[in-house]
């Protein structure tokens, strides 16, 4: 496993990270078994993860407890990143959903990042978290100054509650803005082989900066590890429903492009969730990819992607099927 520091943090995390929304349950995943959740965090230990990614609102603080549970005795092994700026408490904010009896409100105002701080570090049981990330950006009609946010996120860095300073779902602009008023360490955004938006202007300026690029749903929340076969139709309501490239008219682009990569699996000895998430990592060295995960059969399979060395020449091969899918598709 490759070590990568977080920005200009000092704090250095593997490449590859846990991710802990699907361990919060609820309306988007279903029912989980917890304490299959906490041995499956502890596993991952075990192929030198030492990032642990969760937020409050998956699972509405669910997620967090089992976090808090499964690395209870384990901070010297594990850093753990949540998030704030999605708010339920009470109704101040831009609505956002409303999912499992919540009304869920984007709102990076100073109140709720300080309130949400201290939930989110008693559901973990620690008295610090090493990465605390503003979920979604603020919105009209309630618009809440970067440099109060920021501000905010400052205060709690110099009261030893954080040690580096994250942004999700955030534009270029946005994200000179939040550097103005302090050190901003990682910017959170979707990225995969099927979604390369990034590219065009946060990628390259993460990388003159320093600051890390973590990547969120690399396997476009299965579409890319090839189980989904034609005629698959996401559940109403799941976390599934709103990627692409899973509905009829762009899956069977995703599985021509697997077919393509297939022989790489057998080259390298590799499944092609490794196959995937290699290549991501690969593709820039500020890039941290979370891989989410919770039974031990996914930890399994995810996470001797972090000893997997691609080389040049099957990177790029990769690189120009994942565009030709995508300029097929039309995007």
């Amino acid at each position: 496993m490759e070590y990568r520091e977080i920005g200009h943090s000092g704090l250095k995390a593997s490449a590859l990270s846990l991710g802990a929304w699907a361990i919060g349950g609820g309306e988007w995943w279903g029912d989980n078994d917890d304490e299959v959740s906490i041995r499956s965090i502890r596993r991952a230990l075990d192929f030198g993860v030492n990032l642990v990614d969760t937020a409050p609102v998956y699972g509405f603080g669910h997620s967090e407890e089992v976090v808090g549970r499964a690395l209870a005795g384990y901070h010297d092994q594990a850093l753990i990143s949540t998030k704030c700026g999605l708010w339920w408490d009470d109704k101040e904010g831009s609505y956002h959903f409303s999912r499992d009896g919540h009304d869920v409100y984007k709102n990076t105002s100073a109140r709720c990042i300080k309130a949400g701080m201290e939930q989110s570090l008693k559901r973990l049981q620690t008295d610090h978290v090493d990465v605390f990330i503003t979920h979604w950006q603020s919105v009209p009609p309630f618009v809440t100054p970067i440099a109060e946010t920021m501000g905010a996120l400052m205060d709690l860095k110099k009261e030893g509650k954080l040690r580096a300073i994250g942004a999700s779902n955030i534009s270029l602009e946005q994200v000179k803005e939040y550097m103005k008023y302090g050190q901003l360490d990682l910017i959170q955004q979707k990225y995969s082989m099927l979604d390369r938006a990034g590219e065009k202007e946060l990628i390259p300026f993460c990388e003159e900066n320093g600051i890390t690029f973590q990547c969120y749903s690399p396997m476009e929340r299965g579409a890319l590890t090839g189980k989904f076969q034609l005629g698959y139709e996401p559940p109403k309501g799941s976390s599934r429903e709103t990627i692409q490239w899973l509905k009829s008219d762009r899956l069977p682009l995703v599985l021509e492009l697997l077919d393509e990569i297939k022989p790489l699996c057998e080259k390298y000895g590799c499944s092609l969730p490794q196959l995937v998430i290699a290549w991501t990592a690969k593709r820039s060295g500020s890039f941290n990819v979370i891989c989410g995960a919770r039974t031990l059969p996914q930890v399994e399979d995810n996470f001797p992607a972090g000893a997997l060395s691609l080389s040049d020449e099957d990177f790029k091969k990769i690189d120009e099927l994942s565009k030709a899918a995508i300029a097929k598709a039309g995007d």
